[in-house]
């Protein structure tokens, strides 16, 4: 019997998903090797609320490429991320702009997401070293702190998993000094082949509490072909119209 027993315990523990193994399914999820999306972004201030409409076109995580749709007055203003390099179009004045790493932490169009947001898109496999904090029968809850030599803002994250099919819920974000700084609330979950992709994104910064950045995918393509001319820097201009 403790020979079964033990046999039993082992296959048990063969089967127990480490955190690089959860994080490696929510990636899956959540991202793509060539990817195209049409987005909607609403940005809730204490002054009100406005939205954006953009199309988003990935090769990875190295390179995007976004489009802004709407509102009029915005309308073709154009990103290009190479690595985590970032460039901005504007066709009003006619000028490429490069974002230099001073404004990295500055909003992105007057939303709670940042340059950096943008431009890094960074792994979570390769950025940071994870481990499960806590489990109960429905989620995992994992703590995930930079490696050394990581180019990211972050201190720590604390990211709730759902166990059944591996879709981030929330993420907490804190910065070096353990000071909690922002939320990422995952809903609204659509099955796309073999992924379950949480299409709504609600950020929510913890210094501003009436402050709320709700990112909705209208549309997503996790395996869209995207010539190589979209992720240059001609492109920026070329598509802006």
């Amino acid at each position: 019997m403790k020979t079964i027993g033990l046999i039993v315990l082992f296959s048990i523990e063969l089967l127990a998903f480490s955190a690089n193994d959860i994080i490696k399914e929510v990636e899956h999820n959540i991202q793509s090797d060539s990817g195209y999306s049409k987005v909607t972004m609403v940005v809730a201030t204490s002054r009100g609320e406005r939205s954006m409409k953009m199309e988003s076109f990935n090769r990875g995580n190295e390179k995007s490429f976004i489009k802004i749709l709407y509102p009029k007055q915005d309308s073709g203003i154009t990103f290009l991320k190479i690595d985590t390099t970032m460039w901005q179009y504007v066709p009003k004045i006619e000028k490429t702009i490069k974002i230099p790493s001073s404004m990295m932490m500055q909003s992105w169009m007057g939303s709670d997401f940042t340059n950096d947001d943008m431009a890094k898109e960074s792994s979570i496999v390769d950025d940071y070293n994870s481990a499960i904090s806590s489990e109960d029968e429905k989620n995992y809850i994992l703590t995930l702190i930079p490696k050394e030599d990581a180019p990211v803002v972050w201190g720590k994250i604390i990211m709730t998993i759902q166990k059944e099919h591996f879709i981030p819920l929330n993420a907490v974000y804190y910065d070096e000094d353990g000071v909690e700084k922002r939320t990422l609330k995952y809903s609204d979950v659509k099955v796309i082949g073999s992924r379950h992709f949480p299409s709504v994104m609600t950020l929510l910064p913890s210094d501003k509490k009436s402050n709320k950045t709700v990112v909705t995918m209208d549309e997503m393509d996790f395996d869209a072909v995207i010539d190589d001319s979209r992720f240059t820097m001609s492109a920026l201009k070329r598509y802006s119209r």
